[in-house]
């Protein structure tokens, strides 16, 4: 019987070790391979401080596509990080920026508001568990501590924070020897393209966003997270502007809802003198995009140099400049 014993411990000692050795080698091969990671590209960010950082979800993305944060920085002078993440809502949103703060400082937050990511946990609790994400999280003790707290206190499944501690999503990457790409079906190898209007892919797109019923509690909820958010980044002595970035008209006239979410962001950001900057309505062109709501590159230079460079270089919708971080 103790022969047995032995023989099992031996056996769950090795079957222990090879999975540690697979779970190093595979965060070993993330910081070869990773990329567009919100918590990668703060484990990775070169700098301790920074002028701005932005958040949001997909439709921030493409103001990292390529050289784009590169082309920002140089035109403004300033130091920029983006944190923006696809399918995003303002939970997921408060931890990144949380995560960040842990180790480094920024003056100023941008937040890219998209109504869609206000009326479902699909892209807030959900969102943690997502296989694709974890595998492009490097491992940290600080994330554990700050996952743990979204478990406990805003219900985030439990089986995320396992998944993370383990290793087990990115131990079962099949694509770990490829470039973490999470700019959704190849957005960034888009982002020179130029988009061919089509109701029927605008259509399947919103359904794909507003994939519950418009719940007011949901709303309510997830406003609240937004305010703590802003919360936080004040504490941290950071002032915080809000945008809304342009969409076609046939894309917008089909957001569900929309009237409820606005009067409901504004009252959020008038209890906080936080200003919006809406561009929502700039940019009905489809040759600016490059699918049905993802500015393309000329969209963004041409919004940029029109209104981001002096909303960067004041935070405000002026043209006064910052005083950059040196």
């Amino acid at each position: 019987m103790k022969s047995l014993q032995r023989s099992a411990l031996l056996f769950v000692a090795i079957g222990l070790a090879l999975y540690a050795g697979l779970s190093f080698g595979c965060e070993r091969m993330l910081f070869r391979n990773g990329h567009s990671n919100a918590l990668f590209k703060i484990a990775v960010a070169p700098a301790p401080d920074y002028d701005w950082v932005i958040l949001g979800a997909s439709h921030a993305m493409p103001l990292d596509f390529n050289d784009f944060n590169a082309y920002m920085q140089h035109e403004t002078g300033l130091r920029i990080i983006n944190l923006a993440t696809a399918g995003t809502g303002a939970l997921y949103n408060r931890f990144v920026l949380e995560a960040f703060l842990g180790a480094h400082r920024a003056r100023n937050l941008l937040y890219v508001v998209d109504s869609f990511a206000f009326w479902s946990r699909a892209w807030n609790e959900d969102r943690f568990s997502d296989a694709e994400l974890l595998r492009g999280t490097p491992f940290a003790p600080a994330t554990v501590k700050l996952m743990w707290d979204y478990v406990r206190d805003d219900g985030v499944n439990p089986r995320a924070l396992l998944d993370y501690v383990t290793g087990f999503s990115k131990i079962n990457n099949r694509r770990r020897f490829q470039r973490d790409d999470a700019s959704w079906q190849g957005g960034e190898a888009q982002f020179d393209r130029v988009y061919r209007p089509s109701a029927s892919w605008v259509t399947k797109r919103i359904a794909y966003l507003y994939p519950d019923p418009q719940a007011p509690a949901a709303l309510a909820r997830y406003l609240d997270d937004f305010a703590a958010l802003i919360e936080i980044a004040r504490q941290h002595d950071m002032r915080i502007v809000v945008v809304k970035l342009p969409m076609l008209t046939q894309f917008r006239n089909q957001l569900p809802h929309e009237t409820a979410f606005n009067e409901g962001l504004m009252r959020v950001l008038a209890d906080r003198a936080v200003p919006l900057c809406d561009f929502s309505t700039e940019l009905d062109n489809p040759n600016f995009y490059f699918d049905t709501d993802h500015l393309n590159r000329s969209g963004l230079t041409e919004l940029f140099q029109r209104r981001l460079k002096p909303l960067l270089m004041t935070s405000r919708c002026g043209v006064q400049r910052l005083t950059a971080i040196r």
